[in-house]
């Protein structure tokens, strides 16, 4: 079902700044590891590992996220949305600036598992509570929220390139980080809503979420079996497949942002010898470009449509970091991470979206099939590079970046845009 937003309703200055603070929130959770992004190289020559460990190091992020994540809705009842958001990053700043004190690949490995386990939690609480303040403003506000996220990501990635550019040792430079955005967070959680979690939700009559408008009587007695897509009613299979798709998109969108995190300052740096200040440029441009294609991207596909603008996105994907791998020097690199991060600014919101608008699978089911796609493709991304890097080189694996870049282009097709549901 589609959620319905009440019209838009004047708001109270508790709830002005509870809208503040939670862009403080999403702010905060990416500024933690953005800093952490431009000294990965550092961090794996202080333990001696190769690049398949460090993929595989990394790789424990989205592990600890997959067990973890199940346990968000239990927690939210149990402590509420605000606590855990704020809270939660409290412990997410500790992880993350214990990490000097990791001492091996294991100690690593058990660091960067604890950060993917409380980052997924406070992912789901701060979006909770995020969405209790869109409700109070009567329209849509969400995605202000991931442009902060973008945002802090962009300020966390420059932090981490100018400590290693003024060569802050890693012991002084994430402690520090940590302490100044636990504190944020803690601040922040202060101004969050009060109240149960379902205070602002409108009470409906219909089987989907809350806040859908009531079915006619008779689409309830005959509910879907397969699904509706694009204005036509799909068998069960065809759903599936449906589903498929939308899940290999988001891993798509998953390989590109990888890439900018996890390698582009080792590439910059070992492959074209870049500085340590400019090794970090690559997952900044690559940021900076996703925020402003974040923030301009609901006026675009209203516009011209989830099809062409993810196609277009593809397009740019492969044209971005083609060129940069064929020509291989710094400046095309940095630009060439900045195209790739425009073009897939909306690709995981389209997967997302056209998930949780298949009618069939059942309420929540869609969206939460395409969540678990986009963690696998994080979990496994890192080592296949890694591995890949250590048997040829570098420059050779991120080769998946641009492929990855035409198979959205060859599975934007399935964004047709689904007609109305009757309400």
């Amino acid at each position: 079902m589609i959620g319905v937003m009440p019209k838009a309703v004047q708001v109270d200055a508790a709830t002005r700044r509870a809208r503040l603070a939670v862009g403080a929130l999403f702010l905060t959770n990416a500024v933690l590891y953005a800093n952490v992004v431009p000294r990965l190289p550092e961090i794996r020559d202080s333990l001696g590992l190769t690049n398949a460990a460090l993929g595989t190091a990394i790789a424990a992020m989205p592990t600890g996220a997959l067990v973890a994540g199940w346990f968000a809705p239990v927690l939210i009842g149990r402590f509420g949305s605000a606590r855990l958001a704020s809270w939660g990053l409290v412990a997410l700043a500790v992880a993350t600036g214990s990490i000097p004190l990791a001492g091996s690949w294991g100690g690593l490995v058990a660091v960067f598992l604890v950060i993917g386990a409380v980052d997924s939690v406070v992912d789901v609480a701060q979006n909770s509570h995020g969405f209790r303040v869109q409700r109070r403003y009567g329209r849509s506000i969400v995605n202000t929220f991931h442009g902060m996220w973008s945002v802090g990501a962009v300020t966390g990635g420059s932090m981490g390139a100018i400590a290693a550019g003024l060569g802050i040792g890693l012991g002084v430079h994430l402690p520090v980080v940590a302490v100044v955005f636990a504190v944020l967070a803690i601040v922040a959680g202060r101004q969050l809503l009060d109240g149960p979690e379902n205070s602002e939700r409108v009470p409906s009559m219909s089987p989907g979420p809350v806040s859908d408008p009531p079915l006619a009587p008779e689409v309830l007695a005959d509910p879907p079996r397969g699904g509706e897509w694009g204005g036509r009613r799909l068998p069960g299979s065809v759903s599936v497949w449906l589903l498929a798709g939308f899940g290999v998109l988001a891993v798509c969108g998953a390989v590109v942002e990888d890439a900018g995190g996890s390698w582009g300052a080792i590439y910059l740096r070992d492959e074209l010898g870049a500085a340590p200040a400019v090794a970090g440029l690559g997952f900044v441009g690559l940021q900076a470009a996703m925020t402003v294609g974040r923030f301009a991207g609901d006026r675009i596909v209203d516009r011209w449509g989830q099809l062409q603008v993810v196609r277009l996105g593809g397009l740019l994907v492969v044209g971005g970091l083609g060129v940069a791998l064929a020509v291989p020097t710094v400046a095309t690199t940095v630009v060439g991470f900045a195209v790739a991060g425009l073009g897939v600014a909306t690709v995981i919101p389209a997967a997302m979206h056209a998930a949780d608008e298949l009618d069939g699978p059942g309420p929540g089911i869609g969206l939460t099939a395409v969540s678990w796609s986009l963690r696998v493709g994080f979990l496994v991304s890192p080592p296949l590079v890694g591995a890949i890097a250590d048997a040829t080189s570098l420059r050779l694996a991120l080769v998946g970046v641009p492929l990855a870049g035409i198979v959205i282009v060859l599975l934007a097709g399935l964004l047709r845009e689904p007609e109305p549901r009757p309400t």
